[in-house]
C-alpha cells in the first residue's frame, strides 16, 4: 500500500466526510499519519469516534454529519472550524449507492435520493466549508469511474458525472480565492459495499489491468496527493484511480474469454465501481 509521507500536512486541518468507514476512514487515517489534525465527520458518529479514539490528544475530532441535511452539514463544519481555528482541506468522501429498479420503473424519490447523497451533498459541504478555508486550501471530492463511462446504476453514475462538471466550474471561482478543487474517481475498491456482493471486489479482477481491486488506502493516497502542496498547480481535474479499468479489460481479449467471464459472474453488472 502507498506509504504516508510524514509531516506533509503538519500544521493543517482536514475535514473528511464519510470518515467512519471504507475510503473515508482510510483517508482520515492517511491525513493523520501525515501530521494533520482531522475532523472525522460521518452519519455514523460512533464509527467516526472509534477512529478518532485511536489518536489521543487533540489530533482528531469526531462529529455526526448527514450530508443530505443542510443543518447537519453546517453544524459539523462550523464546529470543526471552531475546534481548529480554520480549515485547510475538505475531503468529500461520503456517498453511496443502493439497488434500484430499471429506470422505466424508478420513482422520483429513488432518483432524488441518489443525487442528493452523491452530488447535492457534496455541494452542501463545499458551500459550508469555503468560508472557513485558509488561502492555499484544497477540496477533493470522491467520484467514481461510473461517472466517466457506462457501467450501469444510472442515478449514481449521473450524480458522479455531475461532480466533474461541478468541480470544473468551481475551480475557476475558487482559484480567485486562492483555493483548489479536484476529484478522484475510483474503480472497484474493496469496501463494505463490494464485500456484500457475490464474489466481492475480486469478481472484477479479470477486468483490471493491474490485476487486483483497489484498497481504500490506494484512494486515500490519491486524495492526499491532490490536497497537498505537491499538487499546487493542479485544479479542476478528475483523476481516475482504477488500476487501469478505463483503458479496457485485461483478459477480455477474445470472445471465448468474455463468455467465460460472464459465465463466472452471472452477468455484466459487476463492471461498476
Amino acid at each position: 500500500m502507498p506509504a504516508p509521507i510524514p509531516d506533509r500536512f503538519t500544521g493543517s486541518t482536514v475535514l473528511v466526510t464519510g470518515a467512519g468507514h471504507g475510503i473515508g476512514r482510510a483517508t482520515a487515517q492517511r491525513f493523520l499519519a501525515e501530521g494533520a489534525r482531522v475532523v472525522l465527520a460521518d452519519v455514523d458518529a460512533d464509527a467516526a469516534g472509534e477512529v478518532a479514539a485511536q489518536y489521543p490528544g487533540d489530533h482528531a475530532l469526531a462529529l455526526a454529519c448527514d450530508v443530505t441535511n443542510t443543518e447537519s452539514v453546517n453544524e459539523a463544519v462550523t464546529t470543526g472550524a471552531r475546534w481548529a481555528g480554520g480549515l485547510d482541506v475538505l475531503a468529500n468522501v461520503a456517498g453511496g449507492a443502493r439497488p434500484h429498479p430499471p429506470i422505466q420503473e424508478m420513482d422520483d424519490d429513488e432518483w432524488a435520493h441518489e443525487l442528493d447523497l452523491n452530488l447535492t451533498g457534496v455541494m452542501r459541504c463545499i458551500r459550508a466549508v469555503v468560508p472557513h478555508l485558509r488561502e492555499g486550501g484544497s477540496i477533493v471530492s470522491v467520484s467514481s469511474i461510473n461517472g466517466l463511462a457506462a457501467f450501469g446504476s444510472e442515478p449514481y453514475s449521473s450524480a458522479k458525472a455531475g461532480l466533474t462538471a461541478l468541480t470544473r466550474n468551481l475551480a475557476i471561482d475558487l482559484a480567485a480565492r486562492g483555493l483548489r478543487i479536484n476529484v478522484v474517481a475510483p474503480g472497484t475498491v474493496r469496501t463494505r459495499v463490494w464485500d456484500g456482493q457475490r464474489g466481492g471486489a475480486d469478481r472484477n479482477a479479470p477486468l483490471i489491468p493491474l490485476g487486483r481491486p483497489g484498497e481504500p488506502e490506494d484512494i486515500a493516497a490519491a486524495i492526499a496527493f491532490l490536497a497537498s502542496a505537491d499538487a499546487a498547480w493542479i485544479t479542476g481535474i478528475t483523476l481516475p484511480v482504477d488500476g487501469g479499468m478505463l483503458t479496457g479489460p485485461r483478459q477480455i481479449t477474445t470472445t471465448a474469454a468474455w463468455r467465460d467471464y460472464l459465465d463466472a459472474t452471472g452477468d455484466g453488472s459487476a463492471l461498476g465501481s
